[in-house]
């Protein structure tokens, strides 16, 4: 962000609660650059867990069924929307497993363990999906994946 959104003033770097911010020189805005919050799924069916590659991603590269809250929803209410509508499945949450700040999208990610049943059919979003036994579930070190990481830990597994 450049300029103000409130009176178009370019901004400028201030020292505001100990921390270096964008703010404006004119008016009281301030860019707190608050993350963003996204809900994460760790889909299980038949106790196997689904991975998901977004259509814009490298062709080896699947993660977990994720999304952005809307206004006026729940995370429990979002992830449960989510893989609705991501792979049109029915689900009930099973655990919530955890929070995860995500510093390189500026992202605090919601985690939850759901079960889900049915056929999956892939919204437009997505280009393919992987069904792994959770044995065979390897965890990531960014974003959603130590998430995955505790899930498995938690389930009795040792991820590498």
């Amino acid at each position: 962000m450049n300029f103000c959104p409130e009176c178009g003033t370019r901004l400028v770097m201030k020292e505001i609660d100990a921390k270096s911010r964008q703010a404006c020189p004119q008016c009281p805005f301030v860019f707190w650059d608050n993350p963003v919050p996204i809900v994460a799924a760790i889909v299980e069916r038949d106790n196997a867990v689904i991975l998901v590659r977004n259509a814009g991603w490298p062709e080896k590269m699947f993660g977990l069924v994720c999304g952005f809250l809307e206004k006026g929803e729940t995370p429990d209410e979002a992830v449960l929307r989510e893989v609705k509508e991501e792979l049109v499945l029915d689900s009930e949450i099973v655990d919530f497993v955890g929070y995860y700040p995500f510093l390189a999208r500026n992202q605090i990610i919601f985690t939850y363990h759901v079960r889900a049943q049915g056929d999956i059919v892939l919204d437009k979003e997505l280009a393919e999906y992987r069904i792994v036994m959770p044995e065979k579930l390897r965890p990531w070190p960014f974003g959603t994946g130590p998430a995955v990481r505790d899930w498995l830990i938690k389930k009795g597994y040792s991820p590498d």
